[in-house]
């Protein structure tokens, strides 16, 4: 579906109403992007409902932090989220957290519009899992490059190898 065109897509703030939601797409995208990355059991135990207990904590983070929701009718098809860095030496002052959108709207140009939001032109960085080459491929067009550190991240109890971008 990658040349499918969407009629109409809003990008806007996160809301605190939206936690519901943001927890059903974040659970079905970390299946969608994670299923040959960590075990089955693993993702067994992530759940709309879990996801939405950790959106309700997120969904009222301060001024400092960019979280935007990628709406198509009316209903949330993607988010994203950046705000300061995390790392103990990080190589940029902001860090893009993350960004997820549905598997069927990948390609359309969505993410793109929610890469925007969050980033803009601005440095930043991020880590993303070593063995995704469709993100490595849309961090590299927008300007992001690989600075060569690897780290092993837990996701869902389970060992990630993430690299880092950098702009």
């Amino acid at each position: 579906m990658s040349t499918k065109e969407v009629a109409e897509v809003l990008i806007r703030p996160v809301r605190d109403s939206d936690v519901e939601d943001l927890g059903r797409v974040h659970a079905t995208c970390w299946h969608e992007t994670y299923d040959t990355l960590i075990s089955k059991a693993a993702l067994e135990n992530l759940s709309p409902r879990r996801m939405a207990e950790l959106w309700s904590r997120m969904a009222t983070r301060g001024e400092e932090y960019n979280q935007f929701a990628a709406l198509v009718d009316g209903e949330i098809v993607g988010f994203v989220g950046s705000g300061p860095a995390r790392d103990e030496n990080p190589p940029r002052e902001r860090e893009l957290y993350f960004i997820y959108l549905l598997a069927k709207y990948q390609g359309t140009g969505i993410g793109q519009k929610l890469f925007d939001a969050a980033c803009g032109p601005n440095p930043g960085y991020l880590w993303v899992a070593k063995d995704n080459p469709r993100a490595h491929a849309f961090y590299k067009r927008n300007g992001m490059v690989l600075d060569g550190a690897e780290e092993v991240h837990q996701l869902l109890g389970e060992d990630l190898v993430e690299v880092r971008f950098v702009r």
